[in-house]
């Protein structure tokens, strides 16, 4: 079962997502407040009718599916989520950025981004005043579907209700000021995710889906989540220790090699361009890149 957040009377709404049409479930508070009940829901809606049939009239109305286009997406996540990023997590990443000639760290390295830095596909993202462009990095982003406090690997496993594409695109120059990441991580817009697509559709990262990155339709990025340093269960875990995640928390795994400030010379977004993350059983996600002017939509 997939979802997508949407704007419904006027507030934010979590909807399933099939065949270009979605159904209007529940406001995302109330959606992640019992994510297991909203699936088993969803899974018994009746079919979602052909692109065909419907009309503008009842786009408004709860209880009916509507065309995807009809409606204006949002990040289906809660206002008050934490959004956890994992940096280096993937082998050949590292080795293209701060761990070229050391050891592997022993713990992943974390750094958070606000939930206003979110958006969703389709959606220009801008270049900062004072970056020469933005990067991209291709990677999965798994949502926490229930409490997970002081949790082993088996019980964090369990705790994913599912997973979507996600674009942690990077103002570089504002993310070397310092050691820390912050600044760099969170620019308007600069956090797309995807649908969200049920665990029991997805299965285990650690078998392996394939993570590509496309920039203008030439391909910068292809790897594979078997190849994380860090399962998903270990982090989530490893953060349970120090905080309770809650339904609605996401976890973005990190990116496989192929960024552009590690190229030589860089290779970086300008306006203007196109950037697309393809990842197995996920889909595909958009996103433009448009100049300064759109941060006044922020």
């Amino acid at each position: 079962m997939q979802f997508i957040g949407i704007t419904h009377h006027g507030e934010p709404w979590a909807a399933a997502l099939a065949d270009s049409r979605v159904f209007p479930l529940a406001p995302v508070n109330d959606f992640w407040s019992d994510p297991s009940g909203w699936l088993d829901k969803a899974a018994s809606l009746p079919p979602a009718v052909s692109a065909s049939q419907g009309s503008a009239s009842n786009a408004s109305d709860a209880g009916s599916w509507q065309a995807r286009s009809s409606v204006t997406e949002v990040p289906l996540v809660p206002a008050s989520a934490r959004v956890i990023c994992v940096g280096l997590n993937y082998k050949a990443h590292a080795a293209e950025g701060s761990y070229n000639d050391q050891e592997l760290p022993p713990y992943p390295t974390l750094f958070g981004r606000w939930t206003a830095s979110l958006s969703v596909g389709n959606v220009p993202v801008p270049v900062p005043a004072s970056e020469a462009g933005l990067d991209w990095e291709g990677e999965v982003a798994a949502y926490i579907g229930r409490r997970v406090e002081s949790a082993d690997e088996e019980s964090a496993a369990e705790a994913v209700f599912g997973y979507s594409t996600f674009n942690d695109i990077t103002s570089r120059t504002a993310q070397k000021l310092t050691s820390q990441w912050t600044l760099g991580k969170n620019g308007d817009f600069s956090g797309p995710l995807g649908p969200l697509v049920s665990r029991d559709e997805v299965g285990d990262l650690r078998d392996g889906l394939q993570v590509r990155t496309r920039v203008n339709g030439v391909e910068a990025q292809n790897g594979n989540t078997r190849d994380m340093i860090f399962s998903v269960p270990e982090i989530i875990a490893l953060i349970s220790q120090t905080f309770t995640l809650h339904p609605g928390d996401v976890i973005a795994t990190g990116t496989p090699e192929g960024v552009g400030y590690a190229r030589t010379p860089q290779w970086l977004l300008q306006p203007g361009d196109t950037v697309e993350v393809e990842i197995d059983r996920l889909g595909t996600l958009v996103t433009p890149v448009g100049d300064l002017t759109l941060r006044s939509r922020a």
